[in-house]
């Protein structure tokens, strides 16, 4: 069976996958990159894809990471008699 992943990405305004080298403001560190800036953060799970609506801050991702991971450990988990 494959590993699951759920991972968290940033989004540019446009809501393409955000690469480039931010500050802590999300707006780029090099102005001449072409990016727009990091507007939202996706979670996103290697088997079921997009998680929910996007977030306007990281740390509002987190618990929506976290719930899912642990939804994919409870079902490969037997139940107990």
């Amino acid at each position: 069976m494959a590993r699951i992943s759920v991972k968290i990405f940033p989004l540019h305004p446009d809501g393409t996958d955000c690469t480039h080298a931010v500050r802590p403001s999300g707006k780029p560190h090099d102005a001449d990159s072409g990016c727009a800036g990091r507007r939202n953060y996706a979670v996103v799970c290697s088997a079921c894809g997009p998680v929910g609506e996007p977030h306007g801050l990281r740390v509002l991702a987190e618990p929506q990471q976290s719930a899912h991971r642990d939804h994919h450990k409870a079902a490969l988990t037997p139940a107990s008699r």
